[in-house]
C-alpha cells in the first residue's frame, strides 16, 4: 500500500526526478530504468498525475482519501475532436459498482477517481473513460478491461482555466437522487454504504486541506502544491520554532507523497471539529509562507526536524 522512498547518490534523476536505479515508483520491484524508465517498454510513469488540472490538490485529495465528494469538471469545446460543450461532466470520488465512470439517464457524465487504473498514468486512464462514456448511451456504465490504447490525458481535454469546486458530501446519497425508492432498497443500501463513512470537512479557509475523525483520533490531511524539498524544509524550520500547530495540544505527526504532491498530516484533540481548525489553519498558512520565503541556511536543529519528517513520510502509490 505504501512504501517508503530511497535515494541513491549514484542515481541520476531520469524522469520527473526519479534516478535510473531507483526503485520504480511504479510498485514492481524493479529499478526505474528497467520497468517504465526502460525504452519503448512501459508507458512513462507520470510523478505529479494532475499537474497543470484546475484544483490539482484537491485531485490528489479526492483520489487518495475524501471518501465522498464531488467536483464539476469542464471540458474544452473541442475535447475529443468534437464538439462537447453541451455536456456535464461531475467528478466523483466512488461510483457505483467502483465504476471508472457512467452516463445517467439525463445523458449526465459521471467520473471516479478511486479506481483501479491499468497503466502507470492514471490521468490518461481519466481521459480513455471519459471518453467511452461521452459515445456510451444514457444508463450505462463504462467498463474498461484492457490497458488503454495511447490517447490525450485528461490535461489535453479539460478547460484548464476552469475551476474545480469540490462538495464533500455526508454520504452517497447523490447515487440516488433519481431513483424512487419503493421497496426500500435503497434506504437499506443507503444506510449500509454510509456507515462506513468517516466524517470529512473541506476547510474552506485555506486550499485542499480535510478535517475528519475516525472514531478515536481527529486528524487535518493537507494536500500541498509547494516543491517537496522546500516545504521540508519550511515545516523543519516552524516545527523547531514551536510555530507548526494547528491549535492546543493538535501536533504534526508526519506526511505522505500522493502524485507528486507533499500531504502534511496532523493530529488533532479528540473533540475539536472542522470549524475551530478554521482560524488556525489560515494563520498557519502565513506562517509557512513566510518559512517558504525563507533562504538562510538551515541549523543543526532544524537539520535534524528536516530528517526526522523525512524519516516519517511514505509514498501512496
Amino acid at each position: 500500500m505504501a512504501k517508503k522512498s530511497r535515494s541513491s547518490s549514484a542515481s541520476s534523476p531520469a524522469h520527473g526526478g526519479i534516478g535510473p536505479r531507483q526503485p520504480c515508483p511504479c510498485g514492481s520491484g524493479r529499478r526505474y530504468k528497467a520497468c517504465h524508465g526502460s525504452a519503448g517498454g512501459h508507458t512513462p510513469y507520470i510523478v505529479r498525475t494532475f499537474e497543470g488540472l484546475p484544483g490539482e490538490c484537491d485531485w490528489v485529495a479526492m483520489r487518495e482519501f475524501v471518501p465522498a465528494a464531488t467536483a464539476p469538471l469542464t471540458l474544452k469545446a473541442d475535447a475529443y475532436g468534437e464538439d462537447v460543450a453541451d455536456r456535464t461532466v461531475l467528478v466523483a470520488s466512488v461510483l457505483p459498482g467502483i465504476a471508472p465512470a457512467m452516463v445517467r439517464t439525463n445523458g449526465d457524465i459521471w467520473l471516479a477517481t478511486q479506481v483501479t487504473h491499468q497503466s502507470s498514468d492514471p490521468s490518461r486512464d481519466f481521459a480513455a473513460a471519459l471518453r467511452l462514456a461521452l459515445a456510451a448511451e444514457p444508463g450505462s456504465s463504462v467498463v474498461i478491461t484492457t490497458l488503454p490504447a495511447e490517447g490525450p490525458r485528461l490535461q489535453d481535454v479539460v478547460d484548464c482555466e476552469a475551476g474545480f469546486e469540490v462538495t464533500v458530501m455526508d454520504g452517497f446519497d447523490f447515487w440516488f437522487d433519481d431513483v424512487t425508492d419503493v421497496d426500500g432498497s435503497v434506504a437499506a443500501t443507503l444506510e449500509n454504504l454510509n456507515s462506513a463513512i468517516d466524517p470529512t470537512t473541506r476547510l474552506e479557509s485555506v486550499d485542499a486541506a480535510y478535517w475528519t475523525s475516525v472514531g478515536t483520533k481527529e486528524h487535518l490531511r493537507w494536500v500541498m502544491p509547494h516543491d517537496e524539498e522546500q516545504l521540508l524544509t519550511a515545516l523543519a524550520r516552524l516545527h523547531v520554532a514551536g510555530l507548526d500547530q494547528l491549535g492546543d495540544e493538535s501536533r504534526l505527526v508526519g506526511s505522505f507523497r500522493a502524485h507528486g504532491l507533499l500531504v502534511p498530516v496532523w493530529d488533532l484533540p479528540l473533540g475539536t471539529g472542522a470549524l475551530a481548525v478554521e482560524e488556525p489553519a489560515a494563520a498557519f498558512a502565513e506562517r509557512l509562507a513566510a518559512a517558504l520565503a525563507e533562504t538562510r541556511p538551515v541549523t543543526d536543529e532544524e537539520r535534524s526536524a528536516r530528517s526526522g519528517l523525512t524519516h516519517r513520510q511514505v509514498t501512496i502509490r
